[in-house]
């Protein structure tokens, strides 16, 4: 009985640990949400927008079986031919990150981030701030396979009782060294508005 008593006194013990203790500070109306919600506050390119069109892209391009043997693929900027402000390198990191995630291909340093790498490299040999032994080699950097490079375009129409937004979506993949498209895709999304 004893017993008992302790592995359920222990046991209470640690399930109370494990609730959320902490004081919450701020505001009243502010609220958690799902992450995966539609939302439809406006419409213009939200979060729903972009968690759909990263999914789509990464699902068709998963499933195109170009990527067999994990190859090198280098990201560049989306193109945004919209009117809006869009963040279009949040759409190539969450296509990134669902690749990765699945071990379907590997990524070479963003053409934007390309710099940096060079940089780094150039400070480890040339600084003489590092011991040898540690110091990553210049002329190892792998090269790249495949280059995706999109861009996303918009058309807006309006009347006097409604908005309509018509997103479109594209991405391509290319072959670096042949320079010919092995994979394309597009996603369209259509977001009405009654005023």
């Amino acid at each position: 009985m004893f017993a008992r008593f302790s592995i359920l006194a222990v046991a209470a013990v640690l399930a109370s640990g494990c609730a959320n203790t902490s004081p919450v500070l701020g505001g009243k109306n502010i609220s958690y949400g799902d992450t995966k919600a539609v939302e439809l506050v406006t419409n213009e390119f939200g979060s729903t927008d972009l968690q759909m069109i990263a999914e789509s892209m990464t699902r068709s391009l998963a499933q195109s079986g170009i990527l067999q043997g994990r190859p090198v693929v280098q990201v560049y900027d989306v193109k945004n031919k919209t009117s809006e402000y869009i963040d279009t390198r949040e759409i190539t990191t969450s296509i990134k990150t669902q690749l990765m995630k699945t071990g379907t291909a590997r990524f070479a340093s963003d053409n934007t981030d390309m710099q940096s790498q060079v940089d780094q490299l150039k400070l480890q040999n040339q600084s003489g701030l590092y011991k040898k032994s540690t110091v990553s080699k210049t002329g190892n950097m792998v090269a790249a396979k495949y280059r995706l490079e999109g861009s996303i375009s918009s058309i807006v129409k309006r009347s006097s009782d409604y908005k309509d937004v018509f997103y479109k979506f594209s991405l391509q993949l290319i072959d670096v060294e042949s320079g010919l498209a092995e994979w394309m895709d597009e996603k369209e999304i259509r977001k009405t508005t009654e005023r």
